[in-house]
């Protein structure tokens, strides 16, 4: 009887794992505790998934015995392809594949975009260069996609999602960029072209007196003109809005030349079109306690060096609204910025995005650049100017339409390894804002954050890393002589003569 018994609980049990296990396969949740909820999956990524035609391919190129700092990454990628095989239901498969295994697989990887990456790894006391892969293919029938490095800790849902996006939409959304007017060419902005190219098809605008943006166009950006704008680009401008286009507008209306160290203001056309909005941006320069630096070349006697300068005309803006033109940013360094206010009325919806610092001000031009002034603090009075604002609303139709204005033209050109991150990613942020209707915006900076410890006291360092050594020793003996006196206790019991 005993081991029918036992018989039907083995039955009962292996009949109840079975039954767990399908429904875990149709119903799965995860619990999510991090305050960006980094580990679940957004509506975006769930959208894009649920509405493959083809089967998607990700095949990732990771090596193996990494160190676990890095090695992390692998397994949550991994956890994250399971979870997008899950939300994908069929139409979605992955596959791992380790580079390092023999020469034949990694020169697969190399032929497909996975560039290797050097580490440091500590073997035997020793310190030694390992070469490494973190990378995927991302594949759709003949249409392929590299992701070449998934950054530790970085925005891997965006890569990914945005991967599979782009091989999956045949037909890209177009912006354009107006040139015509000293604008940069979009080769100017490398990085911008870039990280458009991902979802949208890039192209240049030029209008005449007898031309209209195209339909199909959902963003027009207009970056740093330098030349005057006839008023026949602003009527189509007009009309594009008018239709529920949205625009972004970079405008410069300072300018400094390092050269001579001398700054002015600028016009051309553009600052009283956006009047006619109701937003002034006036033409003086911000200066910033919290700046860039410049480099100058100093002499003494026979020896000339170079040293970095802390320069206010270079404004490093951190202060941002909770905005998804702006999320994730931590600084962005602006040239020559202007602030910007709002004179129109409330039949359209104002919101500032982006601020100077708590110790801030203006100069007006023409001005020259003394770059050994020692600046205080009476020359900062001002606080929290915006320097970038959104305006929304019906702009002559009956569509709505948006418009982000940024007081620095400047900021988002130049080389790759001369613009910052977060400089490409505000006018990325900026444009994916007005034109995405896919959300995948709010992924582009989401990862994981680096929450660095607040500076600490010598003393305090000290207290802490001694407390931090001695502190188990002392528990594991104040346990170590509750168990011994414990002991001690039950002996002394054993040994009463009434003890039973």
């Amino acid at each position: 009887m005993k081991k029918k018994n036992i018989v039907l609980s083995t039955v009962l049990f292996a009949a109840i794992l079975i039954v767990v296990n399908l429904i875990s396969d149709k119903l799965f949740y995860r619990l999510d505790l991090t305050e960006g909820h980094t580990y679940t999956l957004s509506k975006a990524t769930k959208d894009i998934l649920k509405n493959l035609n083809e089967p998607v391919t990700v095949t990732a190129y990771f090596s193996k015995d990494l160190p676990p700092s890095i090695g992390q990454t692998r397994e949550d990628f991994k956890d994250m392809l399971i979870e997008y095989t899950n939300r994908a239901k069929g139409m979605l498969v992955y596959e791992f594949v380790n580079p390092n295994e023999d020469e034949k697989t990694e020169q697969e990887a190399l032929q497909n975009g996975i560039q290797p990456v050097m580490i440091n790894v500590r073997e035997k006391d020793q310190m030694k260069q390992q070469k490494a892969y973190l990378g995927a293919l991302v594949s759709m029938g003949d249409r392929k996609e590299v992701i070449p490095f998934v950054q530790p800790g970085g925005a891997m849902e965006y890569a990914l999602s945005s991967a599979i996006k782009k091989i999956s939409v045949v037909n890209k959304p177009h912006i354009a960029i107006l040139q015509g007017y000293g604008q940069p060419a979009i080769g100017d902005m490398p990085q911008v072209r870039k990280n458009l190219s991902v979802l949208y098809d890039i192209r240049g605008l030029t209008l005449t007196d007898s031309t209209e943006v195209p339909d199909g166009i959902k963003t027009v950006a207009v970056i740093r003109p330098s030349d005057s704008i006839p008023e026949f680009v602003f009527q189509a401008l007009d009309r594009f809005m008018a239709r529920g286009g949205n625009i972004l507008v970079a405008i410069n209306r300072v300018k400094g030349d390092f050269q001579t160290a001398y700054g002015s203001a600028i016009s051309t056309g553009l600052e009283s079109w956006l009047l006619s909005k109701g937003i002034r941006v006036k033409d003086v320069f911000a200066i910033d306690a919290k700046c860039g630096s410049v480099t100058v070349q100093q002499q003494q006697g026979p020896f000339r060096f170079q040293t970095n300068v802390m320069f206010p005309y270079l404004p490093v803006i951190s202060h941002f609204t909770d905005h998804p033109a702006t999320s994730g940013l931590e600084a962005v360094v602006m040239e020559f910025a202007s602030p910007i206010e709002y004179t129109g009325d409330s039949t359209k919806v104002f919101t500032p995005l982006a601020f100077t610092s708590g110790q801030s001000g203006t100069v007006a031009p023409p001005v020259y650049f003394d770059i050994q002034k020692q600046w205080t603090d009476s020359d900062f009075p001002d606080k929290n100017l915006v320097v970038m604002a959104e305006l929304s609303g019906n702009f002559g139709g009956k569509v709505p339409a948006k418009m982000i204005v940024i007081g620095d033209g400047d900021f988002p050109v130049g080389s790759a390894q001369q613009v910052s991150p977060d400089n490409v990613n505000l006018l990325v942020n900026s444009i994916d804002y007005l034109s995405d209707d896919t959300g995948l915006i709010g992924l582009r900076n989401r990862g994981i954050t680096a929450r660095p410890l607040k500076q600490l006291k010598d003393s305090t360092k000290t207290l802490l890393k001694y407390l931090n050594f001695l502190l188990p020793i002392f528990l594991a003996l104040a346990y170590g002589f509750y168990r011994m006196q414990r002991n001690r206790s039950v002996r002394m019991r054993r040994m009463e003569e009434d003890y039973s």
